[in-house]
């Protein structure tokens, strides 16, 4: 979920602004009302996903030293670099600008040329990526339960159709400002299994025993100061521990995001420290790729089965905050260029509407590209069904160049940074920096995927 669709919800820090006609801005665009407090929540729908509890897992390959350093370090630069993408929301006057709704508008009014579809091919190949991996997450929390794990064979498939039938519904929300309800929600939901991994984490190493439950704890803090031992014997390679789990003053719009952001990344670095942390104390170098499914715990079964929920309804969310810019951009090129006046695309019924939380519409267009869409990615699912390897692949492989490529270029393009300025060299730094971590990391990722493929057949539906 790139940091531009997330600006297009903030208009003048969601006061009114007057002009020529109701619900319209001075683009001629539908006014967007959201609040730093909308778009922090959407921000954080998309960015702490259940990857957040396979953080243990990450840490261990780093070691105490080095893992916690990383996480803040990347906090940082995902910070900086979302700073630089707020500072082009506008082309032009910071005021009066045009504004640019999507990323894509962003890269079109900065850099134009090849790198507007470059853009488009490596944002919507991510899209797709990222709810492929939502999928597999979603059904692994749906199958943890052991009655349901023994009832279906240990296979995550079956659960993957049902989740991909309840996004068909979803699907057909208009569109992303239409959902703010869900984001919030899918926001507690997050937290909310975020602190259930803590909670049973610091349970796990002081040797509670809570609601009566004896836990088979540790007694102590485990780790060490370098992580996962690579060599002979050790069970991991170098390549598999490689693998890292991914000036003009500001108008008001500016200023709103820049406060959505702080508080975002804020709020998610210091949920992935915790649960990073906490959990690689807890199990050490034996920590699972997810703590809530990979059994790290086992009980209490009634906590575990909430925390799981908590993970697939936040999904649900994510999966649309992902997907929506997706369906804006087909939706508004089938109107504008393939099929304008059509009346596949004109005429909707309003389905569903709870107050002025939910409102569902349908249009054949919509109903049948939308529905297409989900069970593409659902197929996807059920013949790559690597929770942790998948979600490493993706991050990796898209955090150069959305996070930061993109960010810097058009930041420098804007402002008219000098070249061979120290303000230039920084950037590039950075940029070059970032890179070299990305590709490692997406080196380390293929090995992963690789290796879990080796012990997979893709067709078998129980396995």
């Amino acid at each position: 979920m790139s940091l531009a669709d997330d600006l297009a919800a903030v208009e003048r820090g969601g006061h009114m602004v007057p002009s020529k006609a109701a619900g319209v801005d001075g683009d001629g665009e539908p006014r967007r009302t959201g609040t730093m407090w909308t778009a922090s929540a959407h921000i954080i729908t998309a960015v702490i996903g259940s990857g957040v509890l396979s953080l243990a897992w990450g840490v261990a390959q780093l070691g105490w030293v080095a893992g916690p350093a990383v996480m803040l370090l990347f906090g940082v630069v995902i910070y900086c670099c979302s700073v630089l993408l707020v500072e082009c929301y506008r082309t032009g006057d910071p005021y009066t600008g045009q504004r640019n709704r999507t990323y894509m508008d962003a890269v079109r009014a900065n850099l134009g040329g090849t790198k507007v579809r470059l853009c488009g091919v490596l944002q919507f190949a991510n899209f797709f990526g990222v709810c492929v991996g939502i999928t597999i997450a979603s059904s692994i929390s749906m199958l943890y339960r052991h009655d349901q794990r023994e009832a279906c064979g240990g296979s995550s498939r079956p659960y993957m159709v049902v989740y991909g039938a309840l996004q068909v519904v979803f699907s057909q929300i208009p569109n992303l400002h239409k959902m703010w309800w869900l984001s919030t929600l899918a926001s507690a939901m997050s937290l909310s299994y975020s602190a259930i991994g803590i909670a049973l984490g610091v349970a796990q190493i002081v040797v509670l025993d809570m609601f009566e439950i004896e836990f088979a704890a540790n007694g102590g803090i485990r780790g060490t100061i370098t992580g996962v031992f690579v060599g002979a014997g050790a069970g991991v390679t170098s390549m598999q521990k490689d693998t890292v789990k991914p000036v003009a003053p500001p108008s008001t719009e500016t200023k709103v995001m820049r406060k959505a952001v702080a508080v975002s990344v804020a709020t998610t670095t210091a949920v992935y420290l915790m649960c990073g942390c906490v959990g690689y104390a807890a199990f050490g170098n034996d920590s699972p790729d997810n703590l809530l499914t990979g059994f790290g715990f086992f009980e209490p079964f009634w906590l575990l089965d909430l925390a799981n929920a908590g993970v697939v309804v936040h999904l649900v969310g994510t999966y649309q905050v992902v997907a929506q810019p997706v369906f804006a951009f087909l939706d508004g090129r089938a109107a504008a260029g393939a099929w304008p006046g059509s009346a596949a695309l004109g005429k909707r019924r309003r389905v569903l509407r709870v107050g002025s939380l939910a409102e569902i519409e349908v249009s054949p267009f919509r109903l049948a590209w939308r529905t297409a869409f989900v069970c593409v990615t659902t197929a996807a699912s059920t013949l790559l069904p690597f929770f942790g390897s998948m979600v490493g692949l993706i991050g990796a492989a898209s955090f150069w160049p959305l996070t930061v490529y993109f960010p810097v270029e058009m930041y420098i393009a804007q402002r008219r940074v000098p070249r061979g300025s120290a303000q230039w060299l920084s950037l590039q730094a950075l940029s070059a920096g970032c890179l070299v971590v990305s590709v490692a990391a997406s080196a380390g990722s293929i090995a992963g995927v690789v290796e879990a493929f080796k012990a997979h057949n893709p067709f078998c539906w129980t396995c």
